[in-house]
């Protein structure tokens, strides 16, 4: 039995949703992928303007008349939602947390791949593969993948993206559109990201908390890794230790942005102070370009 509460939440999500993809999303989705190529889709008596190309000669010296054979382009995807549901992904010092804007953001992308009679799956990771949901077509199908990522209860705490690449490699076969969504606070997940990149067309998708960057002066505060238990006193009355901490919190996030462009894969980036509207249509229309 699925809670109530879990059943308003889904449909709120599913009302919010649908809106943003009929009104602002609508072809957008379609745009940025392209089906896997062109198939076979009638022969037909060549008319003027066709391409020369095109032509059946066989077809054409049986009947004696011109033909040509038509294609079309073979438009289903297969997208694959990656999702981090580590504990870090509780974190949140605005009005939501990291977790709640990926859970909606996935609600989008599922929606948006239903719309284009593409096929959606899931996968959920943490420091291992806590849930797997095989691609599936279907407005009810996506209703039940976004009931998962709001009711999920993992069983760890820490992350390994290395392990949920592989794990994709090896359960999804046929080239898939992926989206990684993790706050990325994990190491030597680099190379598993490049392999899975070349097999499949991945985009990461970085979901970010304002205060993961700027710290303000709160006085002394005790800071708990979420994942690791591991604590550090700091004294945020000093501008020097919140200069070194943004310092460093900026350092990670340009080297990060530069490991995706060396290894080829697009990014989302969205915070939990702001819409990911916006981030979602410019990757949308840079795709589509």
């Amino acid at each position: 039995m699925i809670p109530k509460e879990i059943l308003k939440k889904v449909r709120q999500i599913q009302i919010r949703t649908d809106r943003l993809v009929n009104d602002i999303l609508a072809g957008e989705f379609q745009s940025a992928f392209k089906g896997r190529g062109m198939e076979f889709a009638e022969v037909r008596e060549y008319s003027p303007g066709d391409e020369i190309r095109t032509i059946d000669w066989n077809v054409t010296a049986r009947t004696g008349i011109p033909h040509i054979k038509n294609f079309v382009e073979e438009r289903e995807l297969t997208v694959v939602l990656l999702v981090d549901m580590s504990l870090s992904g509780e974190f949140g010092t605005v009005s939501q947390t990291k977790l709640a804007i990926a859970t909606e953001l996935c609600a989008v992308l599922a929606f948006s791949a239903i719309k284009s009679n593409d096929k959606v799956g899931l996968i959920v990771f943490t420091d291992k593969i806590e849930k797997f949901i095989p691609p599936k077509k279907g407005r009810k199908h996506v209703l039940r993948v976004i009931r998962e990522l709001l009711s999920f209860k993992p069983e760890q705490v820490k992350t390994d993206i290395s392990l949920a690449l592989e794990y994709l490699g090896k359960v999804i076969r046929r080239k898939s559109i992926v989206f990684l969504v993790s706050d990325f606070i994990s190491g030597d997940y680099e190379r598993a990201l490049s392999i899975a990149n070349k097999r499949h067309d991945v985009t990461a998708v970085t979901v970010t908390d304002p205060r993961e960057v700027a710290m303000p002066n709160m006085g002394l505060v005790m800071l708990e890794d979420a994942e690791t238990g591991e604590t550090v006193l700091l004294d945020t009355s000093s501008s020097r230790v919140r200069k070194k901490f943004e310092d460093l919190s900026i350092g990670v996030v340009r080297n990060r942005k530069t490991e995706f462009r060396r290894r080829g894969v697009d990014e989302i980036s969205v915070q939990t102070d702001k819409s990911f509207v916006q981030p979602l249509m410019e990757f949308f229309l840079r795709r589509g370009q």
